[in-house]
Order: structure tokens, then C-alpha cells, then sequence
């Protein structure tokens, strides 16, 4: 029973070791060598699934050092990307190219977005030159020893359009050999698959050897910026973190132009009728803006039961006269002439 459990505790080693492998991210190629114009398959596992790859030819890298000189040692015109499906794997034709420096050269895979997983492959472009690598440096090394992490929140002038800002938290451990006096970092923030815009940062302060130290560094965003971001860290031309960052949406902006867009268009409605009230002609008496005002002598409609209006008592007959004089108050009869000199007036004779 003993040489039995140590058979298959033999036979079961591999085995875990080979999950182990296939965990981390790794990058296979149909072809260790190919000239310039050709093309190579290129196919990876252990990737993050629905994760997007970016796939680049480099020089003076080895897999032991990583892209020495960064992306600029890379034929980034001709790189290509692929997504992982659901498992983390994928496959994808990439051409050869030559770099802008000698080789030795990799097939350098890096994650776009979210946390960041990198892997190299040797490969050879052929006719190409090839010199050595670049001595490393002897002095100090920094190396980040924590998680980083965003501390600050978000003000109301925020919610209005003002640039997000945070404060970028890391420790960092000096695993060199001399001390680093007053290192310059720099902060790159990046917006969706675009590549990220770096600034630099000069730290004050001295890390000596085997010490480490908590840096915070401030990182700020343009006005009116949302989305998913990506903080990234890099020191002597290599990226030592990434932090994603997601910014909310400045709904006072929103809600500014949606008052606008109510607000203004009252106004110059409300200016217009004050304009055309003062040039164009203006309205009767009678007339008013809430509603129609007859006048005071109106005609009787047909069909009306309104009893019309009689006339003014200022309206008089042939025959009578309004009171004018004194000497015809009193007098209640049909106008006649009194003169004596009338042809048809009898005249009475006799005694007074």
C-alpha cells in the first residue's frame, strides 16, 4: 500500500504542476523564426475571458526581461487585436514586421483594458540585425510592494463639469543595490482603449536599499471627463501598476442645458410679444387681451333674446325742443306762431 501512494503521488505531480502553468497567461507560436512579409499564428490561454489583447512584435526584449525600451521598441503599426472568449483563450494571425530596433525579438501580448497580465514568446525576424541587450542598470530599483488605490471624492463643482481628482496611493520597496534619490514617476490616465497620456511626477525623498515608503501622488482628469479610466504607474520605462477609475457623469451639466433649452426660448417668446405689443397698432378701448369687450351701443343679433337698447333720450322729436329758453318753460303744447302779423291768425276785436 506505501509503494502504492507513492506511485501515484508520482503520477499526480505533473498533473498539478500543469494547472498551475495553464492559470497564468502564456503565448504560443506556429513558427520561432519568419521573414519580413510573411505572418505567424499566434495562440494563447490562461488569458482573463472577454478580455482585450494586443499582439506586437519587439526588440531588444527577452521574456526573462520584458520590452526593454517599452511600446517604442515595437512595430506598432503592424500589431494586431484579438479578444479571449469565454474560456481566456484565443487565436490570431499576426505579420511580421521589423521592429524599429535590433533584435533579440518577442512576441509581446498585454492585456488593453482592466488589470494588467503580459505575456512574451521568442521569436526571430529573419535578416534582421541582432546585437545585445543593454546592460541593466546597477543602482536602485523600485518595485511596487502594495496594492495602489484612489483616495478623495467627488465635490458638487464635480457634479458640474470640474476636473476629477484623486490622490494615487502606492507603496514602493527599493530592491537595488543603491539608494534612489528623489525619483521621477510618471502617471499616465487612459480612456477606454486609448493608448494613456503620461505626465511626470518627481517624487522627494530618498529610498534607500531594502527600505520602502508610501508615496501619494496626485492625479487629475479634463473638465467634464466620465467613464472608465485607468491609472497607470510606470518607473525607468516600465509600468509597475495600473488602477481603474470610474468616473460618474456630470448630470449638472445635463441638467443646465435642459434649463437652458426651456428657459431661453420663453424669454425670447415673452421679448417678441413685448416688441410686437409696442410697433403694432393699438387696440380699442373696448378691446381687451383676456377676452372681447362690446361696445356700449351693440346691434341685436339675429336670434338673440337680448331686448335691444332703446334709444338715447337725447334723441328728439320734429315738433319738440328740449327747454332751452326760460321763456318756454311751461309750455306743453304744439309749437303755433303768436305774431300778430300772421296772415292766418284771426284777430280778436272788442274791448280790453
Amino acid at each position: 500500500m506505501t509503494a502504492l501512494a507513492a506511485v501515484l503521488a508520482l503520477l499526480l505531480l505533473p498533473l498539478g504542476g500543469t494547472a498551475t502553468a495553464v492559470d497564468r497567461p502564456n503565448v504560443r507560436l506556429s513558427t520561432s523564426q519568419a521573414g519580413t512579409g510573411g505572418s505567424i499564428t499566434v495562440t494563447g490561454s490562461g488569458w482573463r475571458p472577454h478580455t482585450l489583447l494586443m499582439l506586437l512584435i519587439c526588440g531588444q526584449s527577452v521574456p526573462s526581461r520584458g520590452v526593454v525600451g517599452g511600446t517604442n521598441s515595437c512595430a506598432n503599426a503592424d500589431g494586431r487585436a484579438v479578444t479571449t472568449d469565454a474560456g481566456g483563450r484565443f487565436g490570431k494571425k499576426l505579420p511580421v514586421a521589423e521592429p524599429p530596433v535590433p533584435c533579440p525579438c518577442v512576441v509581446h501580448v498585454a492585456t488593453v483594458t482592466g488589470a494588467a497580465a503580459e505575456a512574451d514568446a521568442i521569436f526571430q525576424v529573419a535578416g534582421h540585425a541582432v546585437e545585445p541587450l543593454p546592460a541593466e542598470p546597477a543602482g536602485g530599483r523600485l518595485s511596487v510592494l502594495t496594492d495602489t488605490r484612489l483616495d478623495g471624492s467627488s465635490g458638487l463643482l464635480t457634479w458640474f463639469g470640474a476636473p476629477p481628482a484623486r490622490t494615487l496611493v502606492f507603496t514602493v520597496g527599493n530592491v537595488g543595490t543603491s539608494a534612489v534619490k528623489n525619483p521621477v514617476l510618471h502617471i499616465g490616465t487612459s480612456h477606454g482603449v486609448f493608448a494613456p497620456q503620461w505626465e511626470e511626477q518627481q517624487w522627494r525623498g530618498t529610498i534607500q536599499p531594502g527600505r520602502k515608503v508610501q508615496i501619494r501622488l496626485p492625479v487629475e482628469l479634463p473638465g467634464g471627463a466620465h467613464g472608465d479610466y485607468t491609472v497607470s504607474l510606470k518607473y525607468g520605462g516600465k509600468v509597475l501598476a495600473e488602477q481603474p477609475w470610474g468616473v460618474g457623469r456630470p448630470w449638472g451639466v445635463t441638467l443646465f442645458w435642459i434649463l437652458a433649452c426651456l428657459v431661453v426660448p420663453a424669454a425670447l417668446f415673452r421679448a417678441g410679444m413685448a416688441v410686437v405689443d409696442r410697433v403694432g397698432p393699438r387696440r380699442p378701448r373696448g378691446v381687451r387681451h383676456c377676452g372681447l369687450r362690446l361696445p356700449p351701443l351693440a346691434l341685436r343679433l339675429p336670434g338673440s333674446h337680448t331686448p335691444a337698447r332703446t334709444p338715447s333720450p337725447t334723441t328728439t322729436l320734429p315738433w319738440f325742443t328740449p327747454d332751452s329758453d326760460p321763456g318756454t318753460a311751461g309750455r306743453l303744447s304744439a309749437p303755433h306762431d303768436d305774431s300778430p302779423t300772421s296772415p292766418t291768425a284771426p284777430t280778436r276785436k272788442g274791448p280790453m
